[in-house]
């Protein structure tokens, strides 16, 4: 049998893969209104953990009060459900 036979398979690791941090609307609920989201704001209020490389935030929950997001990235939905409540989308 020739080695590479032998030996196990480990999949493969992305050393270039970037980490996305995901946050849902319903997170966004203890900021007060009129208030601005953005990196720093998410690591202060516990929201978030760590920082990622990029943070993105999904549709998942509802916001009843206008805020100013500043990420890098959003989806489509959270776009239109803040917007809907008053509030700016900044991809950053």
């Amino acid at each position: 049998m020739p080695l590479s036979r032998r030996l196990p398979k480990r999949g493969f690791h992305n050393r270039f893969r970037k980490e996305v941090i995901i946050v849902n609307i319903g997170q966004l609920g203890v900021f007060p209104k009129d208030s601005v989201v953005d990196a720093d704001a998410l690591m202060t209020s516990g929201v978030v953990k760590s920082a990622g490389d990029a943070i993105k935030v999904l549709g998942k929950g509802t916001i009843d009060y206008p805020l100013t997001v500043k990420v890098n990235g959003i989806s489509r939905g959270a776009r239109e459900k803040i917007e809907a409540s008053g509030g700016k989308v900044e991809v950053v």
